[in-house]
């Protein structure tokens, strides 16, 4: 039988980055009674505003002598490890309290469950699952209404009603909603980064994720029930399968990959896969970079790639409006005269020859900068899915080709062997994107040019 945390908070306002903890209290309850509990204010280090002041009744006076977090910290570990953090809209509660100890330089994780929805499972049709209508609704005493302890006693209560409702505890206790999963298999997934599978009880795929830590992110899946999708996939769950793969990067093709191939149902959003319009550039006879849109040709390499003619209009429209470019010169307004954006004033006059081309042509060479890569044909070197072994991501002549993985034996600058060790994998504009992305926010990340002449 699992063991619980039942956790409340007051707080100095709604954000979990840029407020404090003023109050906090834990029931240790052992799925039948509470065995233990905690309960302090807590010195916030800044001034509570007057407005939580009327709502809590905790006022700075209060706090003044009170211990500050760093000071309960440890107590509070101790008290919580090895229990599962319960709440009313628990993600409030469990993400000040992560964001508290994240400011002593420690990660704090523990699995959670959400009264909330517990109780939109096992209490359906309530008007209202707010914790002070709820407990009105059942008859559930609260006589201090938003302060810890009163809340944290009141949550107890209504959790134990829940409990004494559910015929199958075990899997409530994992993920606060009937699953078909195994506690044994959630608990032995890996905290590493990788491409997940969700698979309903006929064995179809349903769904493809990918995370840094895959044990964490399908812990929130189960415990999200902020909509009707959500909640949906997540009953429909009843296999999880995953492929490791050393680094996010990886990750992100490789999920990008299945579901363009397998065509989740849950992934209606990411399920495009024909990019058949692309985006060109030419220079016109006198002398200015122009955009066009048209069918993707296989001995060209397009700037970008569309599923529609109408998306890739969208997107230029989109640079149009942001860098000032010319609708004629952007292959939007067919006309022998003037663009209609020059009429109204939001055209420089490329298409007049009023504005120099050296001026408008290094507009639109920023305005395409964000989707081509530095240098045309290199390698990424990430790290890999064990000690022994390198990944390897590879673009040549500005497209995706794949990646693999190569062992640490090969010397790092082996170049043969970098492109013996790839897995072809199809180029879209999704995967460049992913790519130039990554490599932005890792700018330390190893890259290899090489000239694909030579090998």
């Amino acid at each position: 039988m699992s063991e619980y945390a039942i956790v409340d908070i007051e707080t100095t306002g709604l954000s979990p980055s840029a407020e404090k903890i003023t109050e906090i209290a834990i029931y240790i309850h052992d799925g039948h009674k509470i065995v233990d509990e905690f309960v302090s204010l807590i010195n916030p280090e800044k001034k509570i505003p007057y407005r939580i002041t009327q709502m809590t009744g905790i006022n700075n006076r209060m706090v003044e002598d009170a211990p500050k977090f760093y000071e309960l910290a440890k107590k509070i570990i101790e008290l919580t490890e090895d229990k599962i953090i319960v709440g009313h809209n628990v993600r409030f509660d469990y993400g000040f309290i992560r964001s508290e100890y994240k400011s002593l330089g420690y990660d704090y994780q523990r699995q959670t469950l959400d009264t909330i929805k517990l109780s939109r499972k096992f209490i359906p049709g309530q008007p209202s699952y707010g914790l002070g209508n709820l407990c009105k609704a059942l008859n559930i005493a609260n006589h201090a209404r938003h302060r810890a302890q009163g809340d944290a006693l009141a949550t107890t209560r209504l959790f134990e009603l829940l409990l004494s409702m559910d015929r199958n505890p075990e899997n409530t206790n994992l993920t606060g909603m009937q699953s078909s999963l195994g506690k044994s298999l959630i608990e032995n997934l890996p905290k590493a980064p990788g491409v997940y599978y969700f698979y309903n009880k006929d064995q179809a795929l349903i769904y493809v994720g990918k995370s840094i830590n895959i044990h964490d992110r399908i812990l929130s899946h189960l415990n999200n029930n902020l909509n009707k999708k959500a909640v949906e996939m997540c009953n429909s769950i009843a296999d999880v399968r995953f492929n490791l793969t050393g680094n996010e990067l990886v990750a992100l093709l490789l999920e990008s990959h299945e579901i363009k191939t397998h065509q989740p149902h849950y992934n209606r959003a990411q399920r495009r896969t024909f990019y058949n319009q692309g985006l060109y550039t030419y220079f016109d006879d006198d002398g200015y970079l122009n955009l066009k849109i048209m069918r993707v040709i296989s001995t060209l390499n397009p700037v970008y790639t569309y599923s529609s003619v109408n998306e890739g209009r969208n997107h230029v429209e989109a640079l149009i409006a942001e860098y000032g470019l010319c609708q004629k010169l952007c292959g939007l307004y067919d006309t022998q005269g003037p663009c209609f954006h020059y009429q109204i004033h939001q055209c420089n006059g490329a298409c007049l020859g009023i504005e120099s081309k050296e001026s408008y042509n290094q507009r639109v060479q920023e305005a395409l900068e964000n989707y081509q890569f530095d240098q045309p044909n290199f390698f990424i070197i990430e790290t890999g899915r064990t000690p022994d072994e390198r990944a390897v991501v590879k673009v040549e002549n500005g497209l995706y080709k794949g990646f693999g993985f190569i062992n640490n034996d090969y010397p790092p600058h082996d170049l043969i062997a970098l492109h013996d060790h790839i897995t072809a994998y199809s180029d879209n504009k999704e995967v460049r994107r992913l790519i130039k992305t990554y490599l932005k926010s890792h700018p330390s990340t190893q890259v290899i040019p090489f000239d694909p002449e030579r090998g």
